[in-house]
């Protein structure tokens, strides 16, 4: 399969104007006639139901929870980015973009690189008129404050509950075209398989979670933003709800995998605290504004914080990345902080730990400004820790985050499948090898409410379409396949729970193909996953029925699912003999340290193809060009 990423010629300021200009529409009275299947309900999901609605199309919209809003979007705490330059320090749609292309290690397009700059004036702007409660100066202007991997202020935020105002305001977008019609909501259904009909995408298989009723729907055009799948590794920030099911029934179905094992870690979590801890906690990137990461000097140094004087502590990324220092890119971040703890300065029980200490900035601020910049944040971090880090430091440590990998896109958000559009962090288009703090809402919402409603409608104008209906052979076999697997999961009756099985899998992944990998390690991990999934087919206890509520059947499915990504996240490792930003293979690195790219021969998207269960996956190769940031050696000293 040759990729072709359908990217406008031109200057790359134009391309999307060029674009836009060139896309055919539907007619408004036409556009009622069609019907947009949406999967996901964030921030990505939301919007695009919400845009699509109010341009008239019959939307159907689908969530396995029972309200959007209880998406994992709303967990997002620190910002969204937006070129306005309010700040007026010398930021620019051009210096978002290339912050963006330079933080992903020179691993995304440049096209929708730019596109999603552009993009980002507008997404203040609509949310502001919806009314999300972005925090302002004193004047009643909209302010900004400082993420990782860029010197400018350009991330607008709510507290630490942007992704929940965000999500609100979309959800309040939505729910408005639920009441006139045009969007129809499907909660608690989770989607199980993709109906492909002379190759294009058609309509989806869904189960209904309260009674276990299998249902088909039909559309013009499938729209995914069901989000990433962190989950793989059991152990991360996302929520436990949080799958790959949706997308990987569609890489199955046809549709490339792309980049899979560009993970990223994120360097401000609360460490594990045991060994049946079920998810992780994040604590917003936001907090490095003002707080300082360090460990003490010497090795095995269990004093507390405060009995450690300052010339006694190292303060290691101010040390190494004097120009950035505790604001470098999460995956130079969370690097750091695992190499310290394994030198034997991790701090905390475990050794697995670094402090984030706000002393200096509440001396010099006061309390009371910290309290209002970071109030909640440090409420939660006390009822998780029962520690007050206003008197002593956060303990922190990296953890799994978000996944730049994901569906292979074109320009137009369009899969390898026609009529197959992937939003959100369910594709893998913007972000490279390592996603800059607070770019993940702005992409979902650049998706969702900027280009899916042009590139869909697009597709549509320019489709020539008959009718299926639940008679179709190729429906029909979708049917009896998901059937088929509900009942093979039900009958096993083996002694092992799902979760024993999803732990285990994610202890492998995260030894062998989380923060660093090795080809030795990536090669041991992908016999022991073949080997464990087959234990899973072979001794998993799935126990109820498929003909009503099921907890343990939603997660057999979700965990199947990993089994197989798991695998193919190693594949791609050790396929890519470089290390480039959260891909860190320990026998590439600069001789301190750092990520040692090789642009000659892995410049290139990675994308994929599902060969079945038992045979070698097919590697398609997207080339990478660079025309308007050139690669060098990242660098934040």
């Amino acid at each position: 399969m040759k990729l072709d990423a359908r990217i406008p010629s031109g200057p790359i300021e134009k391309a999307w104007d060029k674009a836009r200009f060139d896309m055919k529409l539907v007619n408004p009275a036409n556009k009622r006639k069609h019907t947009v299947l949406v999967v996901g309900s964030g921030l990505a999901g939301a919007s695009a139901s919400a845009s699509m609605g109010e341009l008239g199309y019959n939307v159907k919209c689908f969530c396995f929870q029972d309200s959007p809003r209880r998406a994992h979007s709303i967990a997002a705490q620190g910002g969204i980015n937006a070129a306005k330059n309010y700040q007026n320090d010398g930021d620019s749609v051009f210096r978002l973009f290339y912050d963006t292309v330079k933080g992903g290690d020179f691993r995304s397009r440049e096209a929708n690189v730019y596109r999603l700059a552009q993009n980002s004036v507008n997404i203040i702007d609509q949310c502001v008129a919806q009314g999300v409660p972005f925090a302002r100066e004193y004047g009643g202007a909209l302010t900004n404050r400082s993420f990782g991997g860029a010197q400018v202020s350009r991330t607008f935020y709510a507290r630490g509950q942007t992704g929940q105002q965000l999500l609100l305001g979309a959800y309040q977008a939505l729910e408005r075209q639920v009441s006139t019609g045009t969007v129809t909501m499907f909660p608690r259904t989770e989607m199980l398989d993709l109906i492909v009909v002379d190759g294009q995408a058609r309509g989806i298989v869904t189960r209904n979670l309260i009674t276990g009723e299998l249902d088909v729907h039909f559309g013009d055009a499938v729209v995914l933003a069901s989000g990433g799948y962190g989950n793989v590794y059991y152990l991360s920030t996302n929520a436990k709800g949080s799958n790959v099911t949706a997308s990987w029934r569609a890489h199955k179905r046809g549709a490339l995998f792309a980049n899979p094992c560009f993970t990223q870690i994120h360097p401000t979590c609360i460490p594990v605290s045991g060994d049946y801890q079920s998810k992780l906690t994040l604590m917003s990137e936001s907090l490095r504004n003002d707080g300082r990461i360090w460990v003490p000097k010497k090795k095995g140094d269990k004093r507390p914080p405060s009995q450690i004087p300052a010339d006694e502590r190292d303060y290691y990324l101010e040390r190494r990345y004097p120009s950035f220092g505790n604001l470098v890119p999460r995956d130079v971040a969370s690097r750091n902080a695992k190499h310290v703890c394994d030198e034997g300065r991790g701090v905390g029980e475990s050794g697995l730990g670094v402090y984030l200490d706000f002393s200096d900035a509440i001396a010099r601020l006061g309390e009371n400004v910290i309290r209002e910049r970071y109030g909640n944040l440090f409420d939660m971090y006390q009822r998780i820790t029962d520690e007050n880090p206003y008197k002593v430091p956060m303990r922190i440590y990296p953890a799994i985050h978000y996944t730049m990998g994901g569906l292979w896109v074109d320009y137009y958000l369009q899969s390898t499948i026609p009529g197959l559009f992937v939003a959100g962090e369910a594709n893998f288009s913007d972000h490279g090898a390592n996603r800059l703090g607070a770019s993940a809402l702005m992409q979902g919402l650049s998706d969702g409410y900027f280009i899916i409603p042009y590139t869909v409608g697009n597709y549509i104008a320019n489709s020539k379409l008959d009718k299926v209906d639940e008679s179709h052979p190729v429906v029909q076999e979708a049917v009896a396949g998901v059937k088929n697997s509900i009942h093979t999961l039900l009958s096993i009756k083996g002694k092992r729970t799902v979760d024993s099985f999803h732990r285990q899998l994610g202890k492998i992944i995260w030894d062998e193909c989380g923060m660093s990998r090795t080809a030795e390690g990536l090669k041991k991990a992908i016999g022991q996953v073949r080997e464990l999934k087959q234990e899973f087919w072979q001794n998993v206890n799935v126990p109820g029925s498929g003909s009503d509520l099921n907890q343990s059947l939603e997660k057999a499915g979700r965990v199947a699912d990993f089994f197989e990504l798991g695998e193919l996240m190693c594949i791609d490792a050790l396929n890519r003999n470089e290390s480039c930003g959260g891909h860190f293979r320990e026998e590439y690195q600069t001789p301190d340290g750092e990520a040692k790219r090789d642009d000659e021969n892995y410049s290139y998207v990675a994308a994929w193809g599902y060969n079945g269960p038992d045979s070698e996956p097919t590697l398609t190769k997207e080339p990478l060009e660079f025309e308007y940031v050139h690669p060098s050696q990242r660098s934040y000293k």
